[in-house]
């Protein structure tokens, strides 16, 4: 038997009883040793590779249909079709299906697993005998003919044949002619059995049929028939919604009548399977798999149909931005847009890839981004499903379209920004929409889907546009609710000129933007004077924090050297580590969790970053002020030291141990806090004997390095221009009025250390009357705006020595500030011949007043 090759499209039945597209080849019926039998075979005609290897079984019912398909079940619940460019290639593929099962290529299903003794009885019959003689068509006969159809459905050979019977004497036009006449006698039982024949047959899963029961001329009456269900007291209405109810939008007119009909058959044919068809059990699922495929394939047509006429596409883009265009008819417009793309999903990939293309090329984009910026929610929101289809299936096409744009807009008319808007404004309680929105983001801004070519790295430039042009406005309403400035009780807006700057500097064009962030700003400044920290008690703003948080762990995770760059020049972690004081626990855990994917990095950069501004102490905070209780939070906090002691980060746990261990020795229900001191203490070790081992005269010069040099070391990492993992360099980020109060960079905390260091003495813990310990904790921010800084946290913690169960009590008498630890650097261990150098540095250092509670 020779090879033969026909173009085809593979097809598999989902659970959902809907067709996904495998791809498209050549098929070829050949015999496959393997297989130990004759087998198709498609080879995909884009790669080669195989897309479908199935043995022609001889007791499997292969079925033609339409002419171009042939259908068949390999599994119980596993069904394959194959879809012909040509009539003649489904022709020469059924023959030696029907060769190798020994069949007449004249049937249109070749068989199935029956009785035995069934199957020997129609064996012995002639193929050219009319195995079923149907009644003739009369009123008197509904229900002989209704037993018929019923009786046949549960044997494959017998539907066939009544199939056969059905459409060579025309018989269904002779049924629906009966079912007028019923009607109008309002003959009851004569409907009743018209109900069982109509549904019978569309159970006898039989294409041709099909076509002509879902004829203009015949599928009003085949509707009408299935309103008659004998279960139900009243007929249903079915024909009054589709004619009356059910109106027909054609928001472009639509001149082919072909393409009309099509669309009107489409629609109640699906209304028949979704509506009016019972749902079918278990042994009746693959009876309606035929139906089910051919509206799967009318949608095909449409989209083709509609895609292949450019201009009616282009009338329809050219009133979708036209601003003199009504509300209600961009509204349609729109939702015709929506199904359009969902309907193309049925396309097969190469189809699916032209389908996109067109719409880019005339404009979808420019389009999308004027319509999800309006004030109508049905707007918006089919807009967003829309942008999901075109991200979905190009990333990079959405990509390449905001870079370009960002040539020629301001940033708060970007597409990009135009969506993180709609997320920060989504009015949604639980916020759905917002959801959807920054799972697109990710998508967009996700490296692992990003092109790299020769002479373009779509990675680099991309990642460099969003952080200069997008990320200020989606961390803005972060940093408007995690202000640490001290608002006026009777001004809560006054916080406004605090914030502007970080507010991405909103055009006063774009009003939905600008009024939504006076709302997080009206909403987070309420009662700020009872505490420094402003931290949103707003479910509907802590949710939307806990997005954008959970997008900027992403970040870190993903794109190492740009939002590390951010995070530093923000003080970003500081801001977020205010929300560990939030009284909603999830957005507690996301803050923890943005914090824990920055120490699972193990970059030493962070680690000094974190050292320098005592960023643990609001973490530390969150776990005493948790108390015994054995919560999530407990737990996050646990796992993040206990991975800092596991993985040995020594610069952290030196900082921990060194600060804050005296607060935490009491926990005992873990051995975290005793394993981070024991790896504490093994590291001063080695360090004695390193330096036991060194002659003392070279000390001090070659293993402790000055202060200074660690300056210009920072210094000289921000000034080099060089990528990590490729990735450009992004110019620093010009910092907003609000970081007045903050360091500007990664440098100030640095120029902070040798005051600091000259207290470190100072601030020793002292054993208090209690029995407890005084810990002096200072944020670095405060420390770099000098002495008098009125911004500092004054944060009490006492612990009991005697305390076995973890718990830790704090004395609101006891005042405590944090020294930020010594640069990572610098040796763990002091040593008297050091002394004098320390003395000479240390000239005059500014002494910090105590603050009292």
């Amino acid at each position: 038997m020779s090879d033969t090759r026909r173009r085809v499209k593979v097809y598999t039945l989902n659970e959902d009883r809907q067709w996904d597209d495998r791809g498209t080849g050549h098929v070829s019926s050949t015999y496959v040793e393997r297989l130990k039998g004759m087998s198709l075979l498609v080879r995909a005609e884009s790669d080669g590779s195989l897309l479908l290897e199935s043995k022609i079984n001889p007791n499997t019912a292969y079925q033609k249909q339409q002419d171009t398909l042939i259908v068949w079940s390999e599994a119980e619940n596993y069904d394959l079709a194959l879809s012909f460019q040509e009539k003649a290639g489904c022709d020469e593929i059924w023959e030696k299906i029907c060769q190798v099962q020994g069949k007449d290529p004249s049937v249109e299903v070749t068989q199935d697993l029956i009785d035995e003794s069934e199957e020997e009885r129609f064996e012995e019959m002639p193929e050219t005998s009319h195995l079923i003689d149907l009644p003739t068509c009369e009123l008197n006969k509904l229900e002989e003919i209704a037993d018929l159809v019923t009786s046949v459905l549960s044997s494959p050979i017998r539907r066939e044949k009544l199939a056969l019977a059905l459409e060579n004497e025309g018989y269904i036009k002779k049924l629906l002619q009966l079912f007028q006449v019923c009607e109008n006698l309002e003959n009851t039982e004569g409907l009743h059995h018209l109900y069982e024949i109509i549904r019978g047959i569309l159970f006898l899963n039989k294409a041709t049929l099909f076509e002509v029961m879902f004829s203009d001329e015949c599928i009003m009456d085949v509707v009408g028939c299935l309103e008659y269900d004998p279960a139900l007291a009243q007929p249903k209405r079915h024909r009054e919604f589709l004619t009356k109810t059910a109106k027909f939008k054609e928001v472009i007119p639509i001149t082919d009548s072909e393409l009309r009909q099509k669309i009107h058959q489409t629609y109640r044919v699906q209304y028949i399977q979704d509506i009016i068809l019972p749902t079918p059990s278990v042994f009746e699922e693959n009876f309606l798999s035929t139906l089910t495929s051919f509206i799967f394939f009318n949608k095909v047509e449409i989209v083709s149909m509609l895609q292949e006429d450019e201009k009616f596409l282009s009338e329809v883009f050219a009133q979708l931005t036209d601003e003199a265009t009504d509300d209600d008819k961009r509204r349609e417009l729109v939702n015709f847009f929506k199904e359009f793309c969902a309907f193309s999903q049925t396309l097969q990939p190469q189809n699916r890839d032209a389908f996109f293309k067109t719409l880019a090329k005339l404009g979808i984009l420019p389009a999308l981004e004027i319509i999800m910026g309006m004030d109508d929610l049905q707007v918006r929101s089919a807009a967003t499903d829309i942008f999901s289809y075109l991200v979905e299936f190009s990333p990079s096409m959405v990509r390449e379209f905001v870079m370009q744009e960002a040539q020629q807009s301001d940033d708060d008319i970007l597409l990009i920004n135009v969506v993180i808007e709609q997320m920060i404004c989504d009015t949604d309680p639980e916020l759905g929409g917002a959801v959807q929105l920054m799972g697109l983001l990710r998508t967009l801004i996700d490296p692992e889907n990003m092109l790299a070519t020769a002479n373009k790295t779509e990675k680099s430039e991309f990642l460099n546009f969003f952080y200069n042009h997008c990320m200020h406005v989606l961390t803005a309403p972060l940093l408007a609710n995690t202000s640490e400035d001290k608002c006026e009780k009777d001004c809560p807006l006054s916080h406004l000129k605090y914030l502007w700057s970080d507010i991405c500097q909103v055009s006063r064009s774009h009003i939905p933007h600008y009024l939504y962030i006076l709302c997080i700003l009206s909403d987070a400044v309420v009662g700020s004077n009872k505490s420094n920290t402003v931290c949103p008690d707003n479910y509907q703003t802590a949710q939307l924090l806990a997005l954008i948080l959970e997008l900027l762990t992403f970040c870190v995770e993903h794109h190492t050297y740009h939002i590390k760059n951010y995070i530093m020049n923000k003080d970003l972690l500081r801001r977020v580590l205010v929300l560990m004081n939030s009284k909603h626990t999830f957005l507690a855990l996301c803050a923890l969790r943005f914090m824990r994917r920055i120490i699972g990095l193990k970059d030493e950069f962070y680690n000094r970053y974190i050292t320098k501004g005592n960023l643990f102490e609001p973490v530390i905070n969150a776990l005493l002020d948790n108390g015994t209780r054995y919560n999530l939070l407990n737990s996050a906090v646990i796992e993040l030291f206990e991975f800092i002691r596991v993985e040995d980060i020594k610069s952290l746990t030196a900082h921990i141990v060194e600060n804050f261990y005296k607060a935490l020795e009491s926990i005992e229900y873990v051995q975290t806090f005793k394993g981070l001191k024991t790896k504490y203490e093994q590291e001063k070790d080695r360090q004695n004997q390193k330096l036991n081992s060194v002659p003392s005269i070279l000390r001090s010069n070659r293993f402790r390095r000055d202060a200074r040099a660690l300056e210009e070391d920072e210094e000289m990492w921000f000034n080099e221009d060089e990528e990590e993992e490729g990735e450009a360099v992004v110019p620093p980020i010009e910092k907003s009025k609000q970081e007045d109060d903050f360091p500007d960079s990664y440098e100030k905390f640095m120029e902070t250390k040798k005051a600091k260091e000259s207290e470190d003495k100072e601030n020793l813990p002292k054993r208090t009357s209690a029995g407890g310990f005084k810990f002096t904790f200072s944020h670095s921010a405060s420390a770099a705006n000098g002495a008098n800084s009125t911004n500092s946290k004054s944060v009490a913690a006492q612990t009991s020595p005697a305390s076995s169960n973890g718990s830790s009590s704090k004395n609101t008498n006891l005042t405590t500030t944090v020294t930020a630890a010594k640069g990572s650097l610098v040796g763990l261990v002091d040593y008297p011949d050091d002394e004098e150098e320390e003395e000479e540095e240390e000239t005059s250092p500014r002494k910090r007043p105590r603050l009292g509670s």
